[in-house]
């Protein structure tokens, strides 16, 4: 058994720390039954950060995580630091990471599950089935753009501003991916601005339809302003194959298509960085939950969010697509079996907490892989 693979693991604040160590015993799990190891590292992000270190995270933590083959990331936040102002924000922790490693395409799959068809909010007909996927520029934006700030005005007033700035190169790497990923799925790929209300939206619109012709003539490409798009995801979703969009309206469209699905503790994500000449890729995954200090100790979290986002992992970053799928399939056969946590619990299903839910998925993968 080598281990050659470097993980660097940050489970932040909150339940954070919680639904990770569900993935520890994963982890381990894959050491005695697959023969699977990895050089495991961990480290404080976010809230724990500031209180360990004095800041969201320290540049030995970034150092660490460029070293890194892959970053599992948990969640950060919460009251405990709100008081701090925006300079020392714990979420702070997490755009670092983007920008320092240019991880720029936010991948964000949106699956209802056959046992979780009545979880959602929506009728179980518009729902079942669904399979989309959200690539979310995630290093540029409004949350990035300059200038940005708050002024004094002259007449005694402030003035808070941000800036929406996009490069074509940067509207094209993203799209890129978007494409690539569609050809591997239904070779359909919409993509969402304001177009009609924004000249960063006309611009991007313009640069991705250009890009279209160029090198993915194959793959069918249709324009939807962000506002119609949030109806139609709660209209019609499965009209949908992969959505390519901004940061700021993935940030809003991914949270509202998890919903379809029946709970935020369910959805992983992935970001991306470029391809280097090396062959490698920096890349971090977490679950799209945050760190919901409200049941933070309390061990109700879902856990499923987190491993769902470590198989991710292992099939993007380290090409292990056949432990990614006993770990996904692992997770669809406790739900079958009627286990839920409290977010996602339906009649006649039995009410379980994190480190139940954590046990009842090694007992599945020890019967997959029997």
């Amino acid at each position: 058994m080598t281990a050659n693979k470097k993980l660097l693991i940050l489970p932040g604040d909150g339940i954070g720390p919680e639904v990770m160590r569900e993935v520890r015993r994963v982890i381990d799990w894959l050491g005695r039954r697959r023969m699977v190891s990895f050089d495991v590292s961990d480290d404080h992000v976010g809230g724990s950060a500031i209180d360990t270190y004095g800041t969201p995270i320290t540049d030995a933590t970034m150092e660490k995580a460029k070293a890194a083959d892959a970053i599992l990331f948990g969640s950060v936040g919460g009251p405990k630091w709100d008081r701090l102002g925006f300079d020392l924000r714990p979420e702070l922790a997490i755009l670092r990471l983007r920008k320092e490693l240019d991880l720029f395409a936010n991948l964000r799959p949106a699956i209802v599950l056959d046992p979780l068809v009545e979880a959602s909010t929506l009728k179980a007909d518009v729902v079942r089935g669904l399979d989309l996927m959200i690539v979310r520029e995630s290093t540029g934006g409004v949350y990035f753009g300059e200038p940005r700030g708050v002024e004094a005005l002259p007449d005694g007033q402030k003035r808070g501003f941000d800036t929406e700035s996009y490069t074509t190169g940067e509207i094209e790497r993203v799209c890129r991916v978007g494409f690539e990923l569609a050809r591997n799925r239904h070779s359909r790929v919409c993509s969402v601005e304001k177009a009609n209300v924004m000249q960063s939206g006309m611009f991007w619109r313009q640069t991705v339809t250009e890009l279209r012709e160029r090198e993915f003539a194959d793959v069918e490409l249709t324009h939807m302003y962000a506002d119609n798009c949030a109806m139609q995801l709660v209209r019609n979703p499965r009209q949908f194959d992969v959505i390519v969009t901004s940061n700021l309206f993935g940030d809003l469209l991914s949270d509202l298509a998890s919903m379809l699905t029946g709970s935020l503790g369910m959805l992983p994500s992935a970001t991306l960085g470029a391809v280097q000449p090396s062959g490698k890729r920096y890349a971090l995954y977490e679950p799209i939950h945050g760190s919901a200090p409200d049941i933070a100790g309390k061990g109700v979290a879902n856990p499923l969010g987190q491993l769902l986002s470590f198989a991710m992992l292992l099939r993007y970053s380290f090409r292990m697509e056949e432990d990614a799928g006993l770990i996904e399939k692992a997770c669809v056969n406790v739900l079958k079996n009627g286990l839920r946590t409290a977010d996602i619990m339906a009649p006649g299903s039995a009410r379980v907490g994190t480190g139940v839910m954590g046990e009842s998925i090694l007992r599945e993968l020890d019967k997959l892989a029997a």
